[in-house]
């Protein structure tokens, strides 16, 4: 059994014994094959030393016990990392940031607590899956769609205090932007609500976001000030009608017209779906598609004549590969636009589009997709299922051995930097991480990558770095990845989220004022934390005796 750095057999001892009179000798893990199971299955530090690992587990079953867990670790000054359910692959999954914590597992705190039809709210705990809450949806028969990641099996509230999104209208995509109130437990073991949850019998909770004063709500997001036991999300009424369509023009410029009329049209809410680019005259299918083109059903085909010119190409780019697609009818660039609502009002809302996006020569439109309310799920696998409210695991299969993917790797790191949503941005990210990952043998960006359109007014590239067996391998990722942050950052771009391997070279990007906003955190962090009790390092805030000193 592991011990944390610092903390003596004999108080750890004593804390577990603590921890089982709150819990149940069944809620606390201390054998090797429970802990392990708190590992990041995709850690590119499996095995070796400085393999981020826990040294035990609890699994509380309501706020209270979690509150008496925090008191706990107070008193014997344990290290806890709190986890919903873990699920966050590529991005650390259930291993805390620093070595020797003992994980606080939610997963059985997976109660939901309310169903608000006619405010279109739920109230739910750490350890809800969006499968949970889709399946509870369809069993009272409500008529509320859910947002959700790829894949769906994770927790909504993890998820949300992730800063993950979605695939449904903007108000909704943004996981954490969509929620109402919170319920969260302190460092101390105080139990705060936030926004007019702070107001005993308060009625409008999931009604009105920040209620009087200072709104904190964001301060529990990627931090380690509080663990969030209830959280409330606003969630999108089932629409009459969904359409999906597609814009497609010629030349490798019209990326800049294409990506500004896209930010008008969702501006200003006349397109109200996922928008999602692509480029077929490269091969690039759109975020959405990836599943359906690695399944083989919506692949973009191509002739010898047209690889061949493809290899050639910089930057994705030569007048001969414009060339051909443009005496082959391939359009350079994809756009797939939806459109939620009554059908009279999708059609207009199209027809507009359409008149915006004709300004640019050459447009081509078309109607892909037309569905009424409420989606027959026996042909759900012909779509993007989390598009139309569903959660899905399909998005395993990009992992998966497939002809495009003959040998899939061990796992994948994240690469997501955030960058501005226009065309130029776009063209300068791939110049700049195709050079940079070239020079350091990385297996990114390596003819053309596109960004995708989670969030309204920005792009996100979401790019996998692989995981291997081999640690050296894994050795020259870890450092190319950390490079290519840095790179990002001489730009001007960070990213959004990352796994704890990562956290303190993100973090060092945002750098503005010597580091004010990290030296803000840490401040935060001694005033109400003082012992470091609660998921020390996370998002490289550490508590004061452990900075400089964190593995």
């Amino acid at each position: 059994m592991r011990i944390p750095t610092g903390v003596s057999a004999a108080d750890f001892s004593a804390a577990l014994t603590a921890f089982t009179r709150v819990v149940g000798a069944e809620w606390v893990f201390t054998s090797d094959a429970d802990v392990d199971l708190y590992r990041d299955a995709y850690s590119p530090l499996a095995g070796q030393p400085d393999e981020r690992r826990a040294s035990a587990a609890v699994a509380p079953a309501n706020a209270e016990q979690v509150q008496a867990v925090v008191r706990i670790a107070n008193q014997y000054r344990i290290p806890l990392y709190a986890i919903s359910t873990g699920k966050n692959l590529g991005y650390g999954g259930s291993a805390p940031a620093y070595t020797g914590s003992v994980v606080v597992d939610l997963k059985r705190m997976n109660r939901i607590i309310e169903v608000d039809e006619a405010n279109a709210s739920v109230l739910v705990e750490p350890g809800v899956s969006y499968f949970d809450l889709y399946n509870h949806l369809r069993a009272i028969g409500s008529k509320l769609w859910i947002d959700c990641p790829d894949p769906g099996w994770g927790s909504v509230v993890g998820n949300a205090i992730d800063r993950g999104g979605g695939y449904t209208m903007a108000n909704y995509r943004n996981h954490f932007e969509s929620h109402c109130g919170m319920e969260v437990v302190l460092p101390d073991g105080e139990l705060l609500r936030t926004g007019m949850g702070a107001i005993p019998g308060s009625k409008t909770w999931q009604q009105y976001k920040s209620g009087c004063g200072p709104w904190v709500d964001g301060l529990f997001s990627q931090g380690n000030y509080g663990i969030v036991t209830k959280m409330g999300f606003w969630l999108m009424p089932e629409p009459e009608a969904f359409l999906r369509c597609t814009v497609r023009v010629p030349r490798y410029k019209d990326l800049i017209p294409l990506v500004d009329t896209l930010n008008y049209l969702e501006n200003s809410r006349i397109v109200t779906g996922f928008p999602d680019l692509a480029t077929p005259l490269l091969g690039y299918p759109p975020t959405g598609q990836v599943q359906l083109y690695i399944e083989g059903t919506a692949a973009y085909p191509m002739t010898d004549e047209h690889k061949a010119l493809l290899a050639k190409a910089d930057q994705g780019y030569s007048p001969e590969l414009e060339a051909y697609g443009l005496a082959h009818d391939i359009p350079y660039w994809e756009l797939w636009v939806s459109y939620y609502g009554p059908p009279e009002v999708i059609d207009a809302q199209w027809q507009a589009s359409q008149r915006r996006f004709a300004k640019i020569a050459g447009a081509q439109f078309k109607v892909i997709d037309r569905l009424t309310m409420p989606v027959d799920l026996t042909k759900i696998d012909d779509y993007h299922e989390p598009e139309l409210g569903v959660p899905s695991l399909r998005a395993f299969s990009i992992g998966a051995r497939t002809p495009y993917n003959p040998s899939p790797s061990k796992g994948h790191m994240w690469f997501s930097p955030i960058i501005p949503r226009t065309g130029e941005a776009i063209f300068e990210a791939n110049r700049v991480f195709s050079a940079a990952a070239k020079e350091l043998g990385m297996p990114l960006f390596q003819t053309f990558s596109m960004p995708a359109c989670f969030w309204e007014r920005s792009f996100i590239f979401i790019l996998a770095t692989p995981v291997t067996t081999d640690p050296a391998t894994n050795r020259k990722y870890l450092a190319g990845f950390k490079k290519l942050i840095e790179i990002g950052g001489q730009h001007g771009w960070g990213e959004y989220r990352t796994a704890p391997v990562f956290q303190e070279s993100v973090m060092d990007v945002y750098s503005f004022n010597n580091h004010a906003l990290h030296r803000f955190h840490e401040t935060l962090k001694d005033a109400i934390d003082p012992k470091g009790i609660l998921s020390p390092g996370r998002y490289d805030i550490w508590p004061r005796h452990l900075r400089k000193k964190a593995p």
